[in-house]
């Protein structure tokens, strides 16, 4: 082999190893991008790419457009959404033009972080047709709709971890469409809603209002919803813990392991869903309709704890199965530990779980929620 071949030779075999370490387009694009304004948060949203990690500097944002993308990332890159380390951000609405939304996904595969949502002028957090996304430890706070929705066909395998969210009311409405979580007009299986707080909502603190397929809530607090209390003469708001259905759906929710008190309705419904919802080891407590109201159609009410609802404890048809309730014969009704709520309005621990409490824990393992 000639000098200039065997360099020729070598050179292919050194440019062929370094291509063959050559990040691929998506992963060049991937970037870590912090913000510390409006104006690159936005654009930060928009023209994220599979892989890319928004942090989001401590602060109050006050963005005077809808936060938005219809960027997908995938399951093995999501794109995420966080602050930056153990900073706070908060995302204000106050700057917004009437009507609007805070943030808006079209969009799949996000990661959305310990971000508050405050003062929206509508809703506050819209998902829409969404897969994949994880919301984690975010606060929605004082809106004009409600909190947090997911919404549309195709909304599928979406998971809501430890959110707050609270004090919603719509003025227009008189207060009868702000959910602190809505599940509405849409579908898509494998949506789960875990270690909600959920109150003091204008009208419910959780509605699946013609929503075609099942969702699972576990480990939720749903308090304090329907009251007036914004001084509306003609205030409108249900008042529901649970609003399990509406529209002419038929579907089988589930719900486990939640609590539902001092609510201005009822504390878990059907809301005309004639489904097989299935209600597991829950606790209403103190609401001024029904504890539980399932009287058309064909819920699984299992080891429920109803105690000094004001519509009575519980409202159910001749196609309810109804197994292990302390409305069953033979079940006897344990005693609460503690009536007194102020302990759930606590910081959330380290993790982000709901606060330790005593309130409305009976020590049983076989009836009622566990309150953690």
């Amino acid at each position: 082999m000639s000098r200039r071949t065997a360099l020729t030779a070598l050179a292919a075999l050194t440019l062929g190893s370094c291509l063959a370490v050559l990040p691929t387009q998506a992963q060049a694009q991937a970037a870590t991008v912090v913000v510390s304004n409006s104006t690159d948060l936005s654009n930060a949203i928009k023209n994220a790419t599979a892989g890319t990690v928004i942090q989001v500097r401590g602060g109050t944002y006050y963005p005077t457009a809808t936060l938005q993308s219809t960027a997908n990332g995938t399951s093995s890159s999501p794109i995420t959404l966080t602050a930056y380390g153990s900073e706070t951000v908060k995302i204000a609405g106050s700057s917004l033009p009437s009507g609007s939304w805070i943030f808006k996904l079209t969009a799949d595969y996000w990661n959305v972080s310990n971000i508050t949502f405050q003062n929206s002028p509508d809703s506050a957090v819209v998902c829409q047709s969404c897969t994949g996304t994880n919301w984690n430890n975010i606060k929605t706070i004082n809106g004009g709709d409600s909190g947090f929705t997911l919404t549309g066909d195709g909304t599928v395998n979406n998971t809501v971890r430890n959110i707050d969210s609270y004090g919603h009311y719509d003025a227009a409405n008189h207060g009868e469409n702000a959910d602190g979580i809505a599940v509405k007009f849409g579908s898509g299986t494998g949506n789960l809603i875990t270690g909600a707080r959920l109150y003091n909502n204008s009208d419910d603190g959780l509605d699946f209002w013609s929503f075609s397929s099942p969702v699972t809530v576990e480990h939720t607090w749903a308090f304090g919803n329907g009251k007036n209390r914004w001084s509306d003469s003609a205030f409108a708001g249900d008042g529901n813990g649970y609003k399990l259905g509406g529209d002419g759906e038929t579907v089988a929710h589930v719900i486990n392991n939640s609590a539902a008190w001092d609510n201005a309705g009822n504390g878990f419904t059907e809301n005309s869903n004639k489904g097989a919802i299935v209600i597991n080891r829950t606790t209403a407590y103190a609401n001024a309709k029904w504890g539980y109201y399932f009287a058309t159609g064909a819920a699984r009410l299992g080891k429920n704890l109803a105690v000094s609802n004001g519509g009575g404890t519980v409202n159910k048809g001749s196609s309810v199965v109804s197994a292990g309730n302390n409305w069953d014969s033979g079940i006897s009704t344990p005693a609460f530990r503690s009536t007194d709520a102020s302990s759930t309005y606590n910081a959330r621990s380290s993790s982000g779980t709901l606060p330790a409490t005593t309130f409305l824990t009976t020590g049983s393992s076989t009836i009622g929620a566990t309150m953690d």
